[in-house]
């Protein structure tokens, strides 16, 4: 009986070249791309944003009654960055950010200002979660800057209200006294809720909330004065006593919910507490527009040196 014979062989194939450690990295680890793409879709919907605003009724303020005076430019500019600046001061505190942060905190505020309520905050916190070596949980922080800013404007309200109203009251309409009545007391009723389940809400520790907290009291008196100063630069014929009231009455309008058409309310007060109509409401248009025309020029700004630092990597 033959027996079949099996002959070993004689040379083997070689093996596959190792694939480098690099390549096994896991696949839940490789950086996700939502965060990028968010804020792009942001800061594109930022730029339509302000250029519908700027060019439905923004130019028509520009094109008003020119204030002359330098200091009006230099105080409104102070009074601009006041929020920017603040918010760096306290990220700086909580995550150490370097200097790039402070264009994405202007992209904050511009949102915030353009779109609707709390975009802004999204902005940051994707801009934030793109850098996760910088930081590792960037959502508690960013909710808890927001809840205690908004705490602070509504406690600045509150506070206000209980100064301007009863020296204001005869200039407002019983209705319109009552609805800010009921949004006061709804915004402090809020407030107490939240520093109720401060526990349950809040990531942050209890030290770096008061941090908080008084860096957003001095941004908003700083935002406060300089404005102020601004307008009685522009029309000094006003003393700075009644521009630190009327800004006191803007403040409080600001942050009332239940109140429609805030600004023109507020236009309405100023004309009926210090007159001069046509100068005031031509003051107030070039106040605005020239915000919207600093957003405008920001994003423009931020954007082009975006475009040159991504330019600059592709070439090395």
């Amino acid at each position: 009986m033959n027996r079949l014979r099996v002959e070993p062989p004689t040379s083997f194939p070689a093996p596959a070249e190792a694939a480098p450690l690099g390549a096994l990295k896991p696949v839940q680890t490789l950086r996700r791309r939502w965060p990028a793409l968010l804020a792009m879709l942001l800061t594109i919907a930022m730029l339509i944003g302000v250029g519908h605003e700027l060019f439905d009724h923004g130019l028509a303020g520009l094109r008003r009654a020119v204030p002359a005076s330098p200091g009006f430019y230099l105080f409104f500019l102070a009074s601009y960055f006041a929020l920017p600046l603040c918010d760096f001061l306290i990220f700086r505190r909580l995550w150490d950010v370097p200097a790039a942060a402070f264009p994405a905190l202007n992209r904050k505020r511009i949102a915030n200002d353009i779109l609707i309520g709390y975009s802004g905050d999204a902005y940051f916190y994707a801009w934030a979660r793109a850098r996760l070596a910088m930081v590792a949980a960037p959502f508690g922080a960013v909710k808890d800057v927001s809840i205690v800013s908004g705490i602070t404007g509504n406690l600045t309200a509150f506070l206000l209200g209980a100064v301007a109203l009863p020296l204001g009251y005869q200039l407002i309409a019983p209705e319109v006294m009552q609805a800010m009545i009921w949004s006061l007391v709804f915004a402090l009723a809020l407030s107490l809720a939240v520093l109720l389940f401060s526990r349950r809400v809040f990531s942050l520790r209890r030290r770096d909330l008061w941090f908080i907290f008084w860096v957003d009291l001095l941004r908003i008196g700083a935002a406060c004065v300089t404005i102020a100063l601004a307008w009685a630069w522009a029309m000094p014929a006003v003393s700075l006593g009644m521009w630190m009231f009327l800004v006191a009455g803007r403040q409080l309008v600001s942050r009332l919910p239940f109140l429609p058409n805030k600004d023109l309310l507020f236009a309405n007060f100023a004309i009926l507490v210090i007159g001069h109509d046509r100068s005031l409401s031509d003051l107030m248009a070039f106040t605005a527009a020239s915000t919207l025309l600093m957003h405008g020029l920001l994003l423009l700004l931020f954007g082009a040196v975006y475009v040159m630092e991504r330019m600059r990597e592709w070439r090395g």
